[in-house]
Order: C-alpha cells, then sequence, then structure tokens
C-alpha cells in the first residue's frame, strides 16, 4: 500500500493531477451515503466525516454512560478514521529517512517528500514555495518570526501564537466594522514601513473569517509581506497562497484531523533560507567542521533531526480526506449546523454570544458565549460531566481580543466540525438551558485545575 501511494503522489507531481489516492473505502460513515462518492449529502444533518471517536460512549455522574458529544475540536480534533487507518498500514514500514539503503528506510523517505508535495499541491504553493514540517501553528509562526527581517504588523484579535513570537512587533487594535479595522491596518502600514503583517485567518474565540486576499492586497501596497495563521481556518475553508496572494501560512495537524504531532510553515524561500537555521543539528547541513559550519538552504535548514514521519503521513492524507470531502460540501454541511447553533444561542435568556464584527459575513461553526449569571467553567465543567459534552472555558488563549470583546472575566466556547451533527447541537443546546436555569444536578468544588465534581463516580478508561 505504501508504494501505491507514494507512486500516486508522484504521478499528481509529475502531470499537475489534482487528486490523491480514493479513501472512500476507509471513510465508511456512521449514515446514510451517496453510493457513487461515499459521502453524506450536505442536506442530510449527521456527520459528513467518519472520526475515530465516531460513537465513544463515555460515563456520567450518576453511573450511566451516553455518547460522547465533542464541541471542542476547535482546540484539537480526532483523526479522521482514515487518517487513523492510514497511520496503521504505515507502522510497518517506518524506519529512518534519508540516506537509509533499506527498503522501508527508502519507502519512509519517499512518504515524507510525497507529504511534502502534497502540502504544498493543497495549499495553492507557488514554484520555489517552501513546505517546512513544525510540531504545530505555534512553532510555525515562531520559526518564521525569526526570519522576519523587520518589524511585524498583527492585529489585537490574534491568538496567542501570532501575538508573541515577533521579536519588533506593532499592534493594531480591530475594531468593528471590518472595513475600519482594514484602515487601521492600513493606516499603520503608512504610518511606517513594515516587513510582515501577520494575521489570523479565523478568530478561534469566535468565528469569524477575515478577508484575506484584501489583507494581502494592503499589506503588499505598503512594501510589506503577509503570513496568515491558518490554525482555525484550513480545517474549515480551502486555503491557497496563490489565489490569495499570500506569503506565508501557518496551520497545525490537530486541528485539522491529524492529531500526530505535526504542522507546517509554507511559504517564500528567500526569507528562510537566509535566517539562522531554527534547529542546529543532523540533516540541516552541507558540512560539519569544528570550527565551522556550511547550513543547507530549503527545508532540511529548519528541519534538523529525525522528522515526525507519522505526522508528516498523517497530515498529508487528512488533506487528501478534505479535498475528498469537497470544499461546497464540507461548507453547507458547516453552514446548516453553525445556523442552528447560534440560532438556538440567541434565543437562550441570560446568555450572550459574543462576536468581534457585526458585520462579518463568514464564521466558522465557532461560538463562545458569556453569561448573565454564573460561572461558564462550572457550567462546562457539569456538560461534561453530567451530559457527556465536551467543550472548553476560558479565554482561549487569546487574552487581549476576549478581554476587549467580553463583558465577564471568561467564555465557554462550543466548536464544531466533519463529525458534528444536529444532533450533537441539539443535545448541546438542550443541557446548556437546563444547566443555566437549574443549575448543576451535583455538587462541584472549585480547585486549582478548574471546577471538579466532588465526588466523582465515573470509572477512568485503562489505556494499555
Amino acid at each position: 500500500m505504501i508504494a501505491t501511494e507514494t507512486t500516486a503522489v508522484r504521478a499528481a507531481r509529475t502531470t499537475g493531477a489534482a487528486s490523491m489516492p480514493d479513501a472512500s473505502t476507509e471513510a465508511a460513515t456512521s449514515t446514510a451515503t451517496d453510493a457513487s462518492t461515499g459521502r453524506i449529502p450536505s442536506s442530510f444533518a449527521g456527520p459528513l466525516a467518519e472520526l475515530a471517536d465516531a460513537g465513544l460512549e463515555i460515563p456520567v455522574l450518576g453511573g450511566a454512560t451516553v455518547r460522547h458529544v465533542n464541541l471542542d475540536v476547535a482546540a484539537s480534533a480526532p483523526a479522521l478514521s482514515s487518517v487513523a487507518a492510514h497511520v496503521a498500514r504505515l507502522l510497518p514500514y517506518y524506519s529512518s529517512v534519508h540516506r537509509g539503503s533499506g527498503y522501508p528506510s527508502q519507502a519512509t523517505t519517499a512518504l515524507v517528500e510525497d507529504a511534502r508535495v502534497a502540502v504544498a499541491r493543497h495549499l495553492g504553493a507557488r514554484d520555489g514555495d517552501l513546505v517546512v514540517f513544525t510540531r504545530n501553528t505555534t512553532e510555525a509562526l515562531n520559526l518564521l518570526a525569526t526570519a522576519v527581517p523587520g518589524e511585524t504588523v498583527v492585529l489585537d484579535i490574534e491568538h496567542h501564537a501570532n501575538l508573541l513570537p515577533w521579536r519588533d512587533r506593532r499592534v493594531v487594535v480591530a475594531r468593528p466594522p471590518i472595513a475600519e479595522a482594514l484602515a487601521a491596518v492600513e493606516a499603520e502600514l503608512a504610518a511606517r514601513p513594515a516587513a510582515l503583517l501577520s494575521v489570523t485567518g479565523a478568530s478561534n474565540v469566535t468565528g469569524e473569517v477575515l478577508p484575506i486576499a484584501e489583507l494581502a492586497r494592503i499589506a503588499h501596497a505598503h512594501g510589506a509581506r503577509i503570513a496568515v495563521d491558518a490554525a482555525q481556518l484550513l480545517p474549515h475553508r480551502r486555503v491557497d497562497l496563490a489565489a490569495s496572494d499570500v506569503d506565508y501560512v501557518a496551520f497545525s495537524g490537530h486541528k485539522a484531523y491529524a492529531p500526530f504531532g505535526s504542522g507546517a510553515l509554507v511559504g517564500r524561500a528567500d526569507w528562510l533560507d537566509a535566517a539562522t537555521p531554527f534547529l542546529a543539528g543532523g540533516g540541516a547541513v552541507e558540512h560539519v567542521g569544528l570550527d565551522d559550519v556550511s547550513w543547507k538552504t530549503g527545508a532540511d535548514r529548519h528541519e534538523a533531526g529525525t522528522p515526525n514521519v507519522v505526522g508528516v503521513a498523517a497530515l498529508a492524507r487528512a488533506l487528501a480526506e478534505l479535498e475528498r470531502l469537497g470544499d461546497a460540501e464540507r461548507e453547507a454541511h458547516e453552514a446548516q449546523l453553525t445556523a442552528r447553533l447560534h440560532d438556538g444561542l440567541d434565543a437562550l435568556p441570560g446568555v450572550r454570544v459574543i462576536r468581534g464584527f457585526d458585520d462579518a459575513h463568514d464564521r466558522l461553526a465557532i461560538a463562545t458565549i458569556e453569561l448573565e449569571h454564573g460561572s461558564v467553567g462550572l457550567v462546562a465543567a457539569a456538560l461534561g460531566a453530567e451530559h457527556g459534552i465536551s467543550v472548553r472555558a476560558g479565554r482561549f488563549c487569546a487574552h487581549p481580543f476576549f478581554d476587549r470583546i467580553s463583558t465577564r472575566s471568561n467564555g465557554l466556547r462550543a466548536s464544531l466540525g466533519a463529525g458534528s451533527s444536529v444532533d450533537d447541537v441539539d443535545r448541546f443546546l438542550e443541557a446548556l438551558a437546563k444547566l443555566v436555569a437549574d443549575g448543576p444536578a451535583f455538587e462541584y468544588s472549585r480547585t486549582p485545575g478548574g471546577w471538579c465534581p466532588v465526588t466523582d463516580d465515573r470509572p477512568w478508561p485503562v489505556i494499555d
């Protein structure tokens, strides 16, 4: 199977084909599918794809078990079932990469390099763009920060991963409406030259999608390049560097249904070739003497050491599966769930959905709420312990943005993805309404680790 897959990707490299090996036999869905494509029709309210946690039964307080509802995929998404199956097939071939003489080593090396080609193609990379594999978006942006030859402009809406790494940082407060935020960015770039504008593709707090192509136009008009933190955007929308005229994109596999520890920085080579190698070690060098080192250029320059072969392969397979599901199908599926989620939340008394831009025309299936009364941390704990629903409470590693747009100290975030269904949304809305109206059914105490049941009778799994 490994040889067949690498051959297929090599064919795509030489012919420009946009297809990857068909995963329809591996991604059987849990509901009725279209017989010709293996996909769930976009009008159906069930999952669009099967994830590794499909049908997971978990205990709740009081001794019952329920189907787990995962509304925390914006933090980390389970693996696509097809990705997990791909990893299982890969493991017997796992071996050293580059320079190994054995068959498994050569197959593993081909898999990594073919994955690099597949990632570049999926993101619409230009000729000469680099794909540098990293652990995640945070590492990718920290890598880019070492290469920027000047100041970087960012927005105050950024995740900390895109707010903290930049050595010479200038922050623009992106107040609504969107047109005013864009004008503020343009004014900042016009006031003093900057090397880079680095922005999120979609907020991890509100799900609101920014007009990336317009931001690219503004950056380039003032002599700056643009980088996009696509950690949230890429699992939901197609990102195309060439079409949007973006210079760099950073993203994580663990948010894109490939939670095996890999991400990537994709973009122009010149800054990266001129930068100090991100890691010093084997694989990044042409020659080493006791008193001198000759460093490679290209992706190798920043990928010292043995790569995360499994993570890289999983990442490429996840992107291929997202392609197979179809861009239009994914957006239609998500639009149904997003509308149902927001309509339901807007109808709940005592609940306010947090927004950064009321005029945002596009948003991902993410909703962050605050409560008029009570603790969202306690509600989040009760959703998990009593109802089997996973959400997230806090400020979501976007403290400046959250503090500007909220009225409470913390929020509760629900996030959906390709494995979500209408039933997931309805169970969340019903449980949330009950908790807001009546409070938890069990007693909880606040600990350094958050709210916890005073008596927790749930058995914990033994994973050996």
